[in-house]
């Protein structure tokens, strides 16, 4: 290694022993991924979340850093997951006409897609042969991370392993939603929304802002819904699901 080579190692191990250095490069990395989606138009394969995820997970393979260490500044991002979500409730109020004439159905469709979203994984995963521990972090991969991880711990799952199903599955439906439905025609704003909120999660919320604000309101709603259904439930449920499927 020449001398500017060593010089830059050194920094670099001098930047990682501080704790802001994940905060730091978690938001440069979003913020250029932000502006990468708007160069490309919006496309949705140029989702923000994906380009900085790989951006990250990119920059500390290469540097060697460990997930901890990266994480001891990150964490305060990780931290504001909770008041972000509740400030969703904002446009959602917005929209309160309308989710009255439309309770009935929108119950429906949260027992439908939440019950879909986990026995689905489940069972895709038993057939592939997967351990009970992967099993249980499958299953509330379509809640958002807070309490997917919490949910897979109390389980007996691997809450590390849920974070990245999780971050996988929102970006596969932030990416793939709009052509999924051109292909069904399906033109309503609400109902977009509100299958990428249970679906998807936050980032496919975001994704649903993106849309529109209507879009947004209704992913909001059904994500903070399907974290509530999904908590309650699972842990009920799932337990004698996979005693009888041995």
């Amino acid at each position: 290694m020449n001398a500017h080579g060593q010089s830059l190692s050194e920094i670099w191990v001098y930047l990682a022993a501080s704790p802001l250095l994940g905060l730091t490069l978690t938001l440069l990395a979003y913020q250029a991924a932000v502006w990468v989606n708007k160069r490309c138009g919006g496309h949705p394969l140029a989702n923000p979340v994906l380009i900085a995820v790989a951006a990250l997970v990119a920059l500390l393979t290469l540097t060697g850093t460990p997930y901890r260490t990266y994480f001891d500044g990150a964490q305060f991002v990780h931290f504001l997951l909770g008041p972000a979500t509740v400030a969703l409730a904002i446009p959602l109020y917005a929209q309160l006409d309308r989710l009255k004439r439309m309770a009935g159905p929108l119950l429906a469709a949260l027992l439908a897609g939440s019950v879909t979203a986990a026995l689905s994984a489940v069972l895709i995963g038993k057939a592939l042969g997967a351990s009970d521990a992967t099993l249980y972090s499958l299953a509330p991969k379509s809640v958002t991370t807070p309490i997917a991880m919490g949910i897979a711990e109390r389980l007996g799952g691997l809450p590390s392993l849920t974070a990245v199903l999780v971050i996988l599955t929102g970006i596969l439906g932030a990416v793939g939603a709009q052509g999924l439905y051109s292909l069904m025609k399906c033109r309503d704003a609400a109902v977009q929304g509100f299958a990428m909120g249970v679906a998807s999660h936050g980032i496919g919320t975001a994704r649903a802002f993106q849309l529109g604000e209507q879009n947004g309101a209704f992913a909001a709603l059904a994500m903070g819904l399907n974290g509530l259904l999904t908590a309650a439930l699972l842990p009920v449920v799932l337990p004698p699901l996979m005693r009888w499927l041995g």
